[in-house]
């Protein structure tokens, strides 16, 4: 999701740097001199934009930033057109671009949905939902669509074709399915034709590191194919949809805000 490789959390802590320092030399100006230069107006023009710089960074830094959805490896949670709400203290309080963690405020528990920058391209942001937590043992049955977690089976309540709001209408034979993990239930698909290169996969989670899969399970690219989402890597928590947007099935779209995600 919100594959952007432009990387606009460094060039907004490198704009407020800048501007900050030329905020600090105008104020330097203003008492040395009563006379103003073109360099030392534009010197205090440019560092006018300081606060409001460092006001955006810290929003989007600590308390939020919006996301959009653009492919269905979530549906049908999501759907693509969906822009999310993403609590980003939910996981602790972590420094611009170099993402330590500050403060620790709480870990992902299985069935959150997570944003987290993609381990094989830390540009690009996913989303997922965590099934995996450090020293889970995870087995999945391909063709049979069963999760195991530490020899446990997480549950599966079919209900039947698929019938709503379509990402690709090619799409045919989605079963819709509501998964139990740890007491909450959610909504997926699976889709009996499609089947893996092999018939299973059995996976132990390191520390520090998650185990995540798209609910739109045989239509995803997840924790299967490219590996386990290390803690430093999670940007938040996915919350609810604020506002959705789609030139088809327009009014049926703008249903969906506000939904609560689970």
């Amino acid at each position: 999701m919100n594959e952007i490789h432009f990387d606009f959390e460094a060039f907004l802590s490198i704009a407020s740097i800048t501007t900050g320092l030329l905020w600090i030399l105008s104020i330097y100006f203003k008492k040395s001199s009563s006379q103003h230069s073109f360099f030392s107006n534009t010197v205090d023009q440019v560092g006018s934009f300081f606060p409001v710089l460092i006001f955006v960074l810290v929003v989007r830094t600590f308390v939020f930033e919006p996301f959009r959805i653009p492919s269905s490896s979530m549906m049908p949670t999501l759907l693509t057109g969906d822009f999310i709400y993403v609590n980003k203290f939910a996981y602790g309080l972590k420094m611009p671009v170099l993402h330590d963690t500050l403060i620790e405020v709480g870990k992902p528990e299985r069935g959150d949905i997570v944003v987290f920058r993609f381990p094989k391209d830390q540009s690009v942001d996913y989303i997922k939902r965590v099934v995996g937590l450090p020293g889970d043992k995870i087995y999945y049955e391909i063709r049979k669509k069963e999760l195991f977690v530490n020899g446990k089976l997480i549950e599966q309540e079919l209900e039947g074709p698929y019938q709503g709001l379509m990402d690709n209408p090619n799409s045919k034979g989605l079963m819709k399915k509501f998964e139990i993990i740890d007491g909450n239930k959610h909504m997926m698909f699976t889709q009996n034709h499609r089947y893996g290169p092999t018939n299973y996969l059995n996976v132990t989670v390191p520390e520090g590191h998650y185990f995540a899969l798209g609910d739109n399970r045989d239509n995803s690219a997840d924790s299967r194919d490219w590996g386990f989402i290390p803690e430093r890597n999670l940007v938040g928590r996915a919350v609810f949809i604020w506002m959705h947007w789609r030139t088809t099935d327009f009014m049926e779209g703008l249903k969906r805000i506000g939904t609560k995600l689970l």
